[in-house]
């Protein structure tokens, strides 16, 4: 009993950790984030923070990691509506999750000298270039896309976007711009007669992520299920 009580609080001054260098690297940067600051904002120890993290740059990838969260999208009919979707989902959750905001901000801070910063970058390329490479195989595409090429494009589109919107309206319209890009987008890759069957309306990215949350929690239980069989 004592020691999960332990681990459960090992887990909530991780959390608080991460949660305070997501704040301050949102608002200082990188480069001009200190260790003090993040420990004054946790309101921990150095002690418990050096226990989680071995330096500034591990917090960094902690906090950078965090747009992976285990969110999973449920199969859908096409592969281009499952890259619309996973697009929705974050923008949703950079609407919403402060963590998910910090880590783009990470990921995009040229100054952050030191920082690998290809993480993040590399995690959403590669599960795109896949689908795109499905997407082919089953005949979505049109015949000139290349998929690494397109997940590129797709990949460093959206990210000039989500910056755009945050610049102008702390990420509120970002559901409008990520929609006027893909309306752009979309016809100039995938047969029009997939195209037609592909929501990529503003108020999709709510479902998804309700979908992605239950979907997660249902893979969740069925393999707490099979471990206790």
């Amino acid at each position: 009993m004592a020691e999960q009580v332990q681990q459960v609080r090992a887990i909530r001054t991780r959390r608080a950790i991460l949660s305070a260098a997501a704040k301050i690297f949102e608002e200082r940067g990188y480069q001009a984030a200190t260790i003090s600051e993040i420990l004054a904002a946790a309101g921990v120890t150095k002690g418990a923070l050096y226990f989680h993290f071995q330096s500034k740059e591990d917090l960094a990838h902690g906090v950078l990691s965090s747009q992976n969260q285990n969110l999973a999208i449920p199969d859908r009919s096409t592969m281009i509506q499952e890259i619309v979707d996973m697009m929705m989902l974050h923008t949703y959750r950079l609407q919403t999750d402060p963590m998910v905001r910090a880590s783009v901000r990470l990921a995009m801070d040229q100054l952050a000298q030191g920082l690998d910063r290809s993480g993040p970058w590399l995690a959403w390329v590669a599960p795109i270039t896949e689908r795109l490479e499905r997407a082919q195989t089953r005949g979505e595409l049109l015949p000139h896309v290349t998929a690494a090429e397109t997940a590129d494009v797709i990949v460093g589109t959206y990210a000039g976007i989500q910056s755009m919107s945050q610049a102008l309206t702390d990420y509120q319209d970002l559901g409008v711009r990520v929609t006027a890009l893909l309306r752009h987008l979309l016809p100039s890759i995938v047969q029009a007669s997939v195209l037609a069957s592909v929501d990529i309306s503003e108020s999709r990215a709510l479902k998804v992520y309700n979908d992605a949350v239950r979907y997660s929690q249902d893979h969740v239980t069925e393999e707490a299920a099979k471990a206790t069989a």
